[in-house]
């Protein structure tokens, strides 16, 4: 479902395989795919870092975006849909209604 560009890589969500890909961006062949949550959804860049919504893990997995190393996962109050970046800080949009700083 979500897709974004590193600078470098395109990523995209696999929400059924619980997995995001890097595609080279000029004739899309596959580079990586890398595990995260369950049913990832959105993904958002920081300029170094990736970061996943899982919606059917309630969390935020975050990338390295050089190689796809997990970094960390983040617990949201509840199915992470959105995802942005401020400069300082992520937010997520969850489906029960609440917000999440990360």
């Amino acid at each position: 479902m979500g897709v974004t560009f590193d600078g470098t890589s395109i990523w995209v969500a696999n929400s059924f395989s619980d997995t995001v890909t890097r595609l080279r961006p000029d004739n899309g062949q596959i580079t990586g795919t890398f595990q995260v949550g369950s049913q990832p959804q959105f993904i958002a860049f920081d300029g170094q870092y990736l970061w996943v919504t899982n919606a059917g893990s309630n969390n935020v997995t975050k990338l390295r975006a050089c190689n796809g190393e997990t970094l960390g996962t983040f617990p949201t109050g509840g199915p992470p849909f959105g995802i942005v970046f401020d400069g300082a800080s992520f937010w997520t949009a969850n489906n029960n209604g609440s917000t999440s700083k990360l």
